[in-house]
């Protein structure tokens, strides 16, 4: 967590969710990202030279899936909003160094990927390209390049850099580079995830579990097998590479050839079976990097055991023994997760959406045991100690997140969508009620909690909301982006 390339991690899982739901030649520095001040959360992950500015570049912040931003949110005062329609759910939305705001999103009617670009004063779309459509991630899981070009992986296997560009009085998107990723991604499969290294070329792993690399500016693409299924994105810190699939976490380095090379693999509790508020058997989340110290020291994963999901911590450069497997959310006769954590400092926050209702499922996506549940909610925060040796969970909070939460290092507030009223599968569309909330990092209390709308025009469906340098979030949801800023 078909189209064609997904967060949460498998966070993309729950853009997977939503996608389904909705039916390198010529690279220069990054541009600088935003400084925020010292924070008990932090530090930030590294910035990768090859992506956007950290916080707005990915579905989950930076190439590290930290679901951190250096910016901050909205904050707990009166907010302003509006809501941009494409009939099309938008589970990846980032913003450039020039502030456009760029959306990839996938048609409600004919599941197309699509790019739009929007005004970062009025949330008004501008312009958008179709891609050609494939599997459900293609629709879901995305990076903006340090030239602010949007890289994503369409229908036809191409690795596809689309930039935007003043056309006359106004907009255009146009693709300005194309890699074929070849016979390495054999056919009937799809790219599920993708995202840099530090040197420049592009990782990416396939549902039917291929990891491999690709050079933009030679074409050379390089990969292996794992025989095992992926449904996440996939994470990058300096010299390092996670990728979770349905059985196991792994560890990777590149050969000078850019062939991917297993530094190590952790198997986890994948559970009896799918559970309802997931979309795949196995693990829920995309990878994420985190640590006290550069930021990258830990790599940590939620697994699919029951009746509680267990959070995994493991040294990035140690072996497949977790440094803690603590179960979570425990508050609940079970618990499950299809949403990327946040990862920053030495915690952790895990979101449950157990029994949550996804309006669809992945294609061939197995019954889930039991078959439906009702969506508690609620939140986790875990901290691994000083020394490193362990973990404990600090608190547990009620909150009902619709949306996969993020926290701003700059404010340090987490900023989410809350749903409130009928949850069924009928009522997140028809009558539940969406709020624009913030929560305490510290405690888990909710601070601030703003109405947006009902039904499914506001439903989030476990996306991740991005904020803008000016403290703008911008949300997708369902059926387009909702811009919610400061009064």
């Amino acid at each position: 967590m078909s189209f064609s390339l997904p967060t949460g991690g498998r966070l993309a899982a729950l853009a997977l969710s939503l996608a389904v739901t909705l039916g390198a030649g010529g690279l220069t520095a990054a541009p600088a990202t935003a400084s925020p001040p010292a924070s008990p959360y932090g530090p930030q992950a590294p910035q990768n030279p090859f992506t956007a500015a950290n916080g707005a570049a990915t579905m989950h912040g930076d190439s590290a899936s930290s679901g951190t931003t250096a910016y901050p949110g909205p904050g707990t005062s009166g907010i302003d909003y509006s809501r941009t329609a494409l009939a099309s759910a938008c589970p990846t939305v980032v913003v450039g160094g020039d502030g456009y705001v760029i959306a990839l999103c996938t048609t409600i009617f004919g599941r197309t990927p699509t790019v739009h670009l929007l005004d970062p004063g009025t949330g008004a779309d501008l312009a958008s390209l179709a891609l050609p459509k494939g599997s459900l991630f293609g629709g879901v899981y995305a990076y903006l390049d340090n030239e602010d070009r949007l890289v994503v992986v369409d229908g036809n296997n191409t690795l596809v850099r689309v930039g935007h560009h003043r056309s006359g009085s106004g907009w255009e998107l146009r693709i300005d580079q194309s890699t074929p990723l070849g016979d390495v991604v054999p056919a009937g499969d799809d790219i599920v995830g993708l995202t840099p290294d530090w040197n420049g070329r592009v990782w990416f792993a396939t549902s039917g579990g291929v990891i491999g690399t690709v050079d933009t500016g030679t074409g050379a693409v390089r990969g292996i097998r794992t025989g095992e299924g992926v449904q996440n994105s996939i994470s990058t810190v300096p010299g390092r590479t996670a990728v979770a699939t349905d059985h196991a976490l792994y560890l990777l380095s590149a050969a000078p050839d850019g062939t991917p090379v297993v530094d190590w693999r952790a198997p986890y509790d994948r559970g009896p079976a799918r559970k309802p508020g997931q979309l795949s058997w196995g693990t829920g989340t995309t990878p994420a990097f985190f640590g006290p110290g550069l930021g990258t020291e830990y790599v940590t994963i939620v697994d699919n055991a029951a009746p509680h999901a267990n959070l995994l911590v493991y040294r990035a450069a140690g072996g497949p023994e977790p440094v803690c497997r603590i179960p979570v959310l425990t508050q609940y006769a079970r618990s499950g997760t299809e949403d990327a954590v946040i990862a920053s400092g030495r915690s952790v926050f895990v979101t449950n959406t157990y029994g949550y209702p996804y309006p669809a499922l992945p294609e061939g996506a197995p019954a889930s045991q039991p078959s439906s549940a009702d969506f508690d909610g609620g939140l986790s925060r875990v901290d691994v100690n000083a020394e490193g040796t362990g973990c404990s969970v600090v608190w547990n909070s009620p909150v009902k997140s619709a949306a996969l939460p993020r926290l701003s290092l700059a404010d340090g507030k987490i900023y989410t969508v809350s749903v409130t009223g009928p949850t069924g599968s009928a009522g997140v569309n028809t009558f539940a009620r969406y709020h624009h909330s913030v929560i305490d990092p510290a405690s888990g209390a909710q601070l601030a909690s703003s109405f947006l709308g009902i039904g499914l025009v506001y439903n989030p469906l476990q996306m991740r909301g991005t904020a803008a340098p000016d403290g703008t979030l911008y949300q997708g949801t369902e059926t387009g982006v909702v811009r919610i800023s400061r009064r």
